[in-house]
């Protein structure tokens, strides 16, 4: 008898079916946590923690980015847009950088 296995994957935050969610981590107050987001889900949680990020003190010296939520100023997104162009993405001039993206360029930058 064979056998068929379907993977579906699910934004946590919508529940809807989005084969493009990836699983981000992120932690407060020392408890870490997972969260399986769509690109859009994800950059919202993104603007939402932005404020908060931009306020804090980093934690560390020397530290590696580690895949975390980051806040990036226009001139990292300009950055970012302009890195997307020169290695294949598609990228708009203006509005939000997809998180696909801005994980390619993160990776990159290692």
């Amino acid at each position: 008898m064979a056998q068929k296995i379907i993977t579906v994957y699910t934004d946590d935050l919508t529940g809807e079916e989005a084969e493009e969610a990836r699983t981000h981590n992120f932690s407060i107050d020392g408890v870490a946590y997972e969260i399986d987001l769509a690109p859009d889900s994800y950059e919202q949680m993104l603007q939402a923690f932005g404020p908060f990020v931009k306020a804090a003190r980093k934690q560390g010296k020397g530290r590696k980015p580690t895949g975390r939520i980051s806040v990036r100023s226009s001139e990292d997104t300009a950055a970012i847009r302009k890195w997307a162009k020169e290695n294949g993405y598609s990228v708009n001039d203006r509005g939000r950088v997809p998180a696909d993206i801005r994980e390619a360029y993160a990776k990159a930058q290692q």
